[in-house]
């Protein structure tokens, strides 16, 4: 008997299974006695059910079964919650967002491989990291182990956030338990939930020696950072003047970028001469966000809010957009467990290396945000348009050096992986802010995805936060995260 497509995969060699034709051709025989006595068929056909179920029974939950067998769901619930997760966890904001995602994805990995025999672990790839095995000959159902160590991991590193989100989580992970449990027998869904928590602690235990990232979400703004002083050096900025962000995020262990690959190439000389590229990038920015104010370019508006996830209580951080976009492809392609379990572990790991990359740029080259080059040059009561919707505090600008752009590094990561599992030719509608209300949300189309992260990047211009050079920057970094993880050992 055939088995259903949502049993779990069997790690066991192939074995004798009895064949259920050959048992009805044997039942259905008759007893031919010398009063040729016959066996009412009824009372055959019920023996038949008695005796077979029992079989059938056995056959679902030992059929071979592959994670490529199952869909998405699992996965796919998990990061539409995390999107919201992500508007509101304090402390979370965008590099220490990227490094979450990394570790979320590589427990879900992980706790997926077994069923995917064309991949690697790469437990062994990791120093320090110990992936709990499956038991040899024993099955296991891999959405039960997935969804166990989303759990699992999404608590450990999220144990602060609000309770109605902490409820969220709970409720999410018993709405699978309850669908999932249904499907196999208890001794394997125990055997897989047990397997999936085990990896994810596993995994969070390998995050907890990296002091500095694991822990970075605590104290976001460290009193500890002066940032230098002197021409051209960031400062914190009106109105806010918010203190530096994650100063010390280039210390945070990477998963696949080089020592070399996180510091970036230098940014142009810092120069107030009229002549020089910095002077002309820093007239462009304000020219651009001048006709933005003057209602000449409503296109140029469109992008720059379309782009700036900035604000947490209204939007996703810049890595957690991507995620989103992420979910929507995962949705149109239909994509299988394993498909996105891989695809989700890639992004997570390119967007934490990034992360790491830039902020570690930031914080060497200290180069000043646009709002003081032009108000010292051009016009001393200019501002940005970067508006928060939630506060009414206008005119914003990030709390942190220029160079690079972290939008754009985050962009070119999550395209690089996104087209290498898609396409390159990819023509794609991003939904993320659709009826949003406190600016422009309406979807914008796109031939690919790198035509996507290329957009994002350059919106900081228009916005009034970025020199041109922060975001090509950016983008070559990006670019090389992606590419760094996808030269991972993923495949046999």
């Amino acid at each position: 008997m055939a088995a259903p497509s949502f049993i779990g995969v069997l790690l066991l060699p192939d074995r004798l299974h009895f064949s259920s034709n050959q048992f009805f051709n044997n039942l259905t025989y008759q007893i031919d006695m010398k009063n040729s006595f016959r066996l009412p068929i009824f009372l055959l056909v019920s023996l038949a059910i008695v005796l077979l179920f029992p079989a059938c029974q056995k056959d679902k939950t030992e059929q071979a079964g592959l994670a490529k067998d199952f869909n998405a769901d699992v996965p796919l619930k998990w990061y539409q919650l995390f999107e919201e997760i992500d508007r509101y966890a304090t402390g979370y904001r965008p590099p220490a967002a990227a490094r979450a995602l990394g570790y979320i994805g590589l427990a879900a990995y992980e706790a997926a491989v077994p069923g995917m025999p064309d991949h690697n672990s790469l437990a062994t790839h990791f120093s320090g990291l110990s992936i709990p095995q499956v038991e040899t000959g024993k099955v296991y159902y891999w959405p039960a182990a997935v969804n166990a160590a989303y759990h699992t991991i999404i608590s450990n590193f999220y144990p602060h956030i609000q309770p109605s989100h902490l409820a969220k989580v709970a409720q999410l992970n018993q709405n699978f338990e309850n669908e999932l449990s249904a499907q196999v027998n208890s001794e394997i869904y125990k055997r897989s939930v047990d397997f999936g928590k085990a990896v994810a602690e596993a995994v969070t235990a390998w995050s907890e020696t990296d002091a500095t990232g694991h822990n970075g979400y605590l104290d976001a703004h460290p009193a500890s950072y002066v940032p230098p002083a002197g021409p051209g050096l960031w400062q914190p900025t009106w109105p806010d003047y918010t203190p530096a962000l994650f100063p010390y995020w280039g210390k945070v262990r990477p998963f696949a970028m080089k020592k070399d690959d996180l510091l970036a190439r230098p940014p142009l000389p810092w120069s107030e001469d009229p002549n020089s590229q910095l002077y002309n990038q820093a007239k462009e920015t304000q020219i651009w966000v001048n006709k933005i104010k003057a209602g000449q370019d409503g296109e140029a508006h469109w992008i720059a809010e379309f782009w700036s996830d900035d604000f947490g209580g209204v939007t996703f951080t810049p890595p957690g957009r991507w995620i989103a976009i992420a979910n929507q492809v995962v949705v149109l392609e239909n994509a299988s467990l394993e498909t996105a379990v891989e695809l989700y572990a890639k992004m997570g790991m390119a967007l934490c290396d990034v992360g790491i990359a830039v902020w570690n740029s930031k914080f060497i080259y200290n180069y000043e945000r646009p709002i003081h080059f032009i108000r010292r040059n051009f016009d001393s009561n200019w501002e940005s348009i970067m508006n928060n919707p939630a506060t009414g505090v206008n005119g914003i600008t990030p709390e942190f050096p220029a160079y690079p752009s972290g939008h754009s590094g985050f962009g070119g990561a999550a395209a690089t992986v996104l087209t290498d599992i898609f396409g390159f030719d990819y023509a794609f509608t991003d939904y993320c802010h659709q009826n949003r209300t406190e600016f422009k949300g309406t979807p914008r189309s796109f031939n690919t995805f790198i035509d996507m992260a290329v957009e994002n990047a350059y919106s900081r211009i228009p916005l009034g936060v970025h020199f041109r050079m922060d975001c090509d920057e950016g983008l070559r970094q990006g670019y090389l995260a992606g590419q760094r993880v996808l030269d991972l050992p993923w495949r046999k």
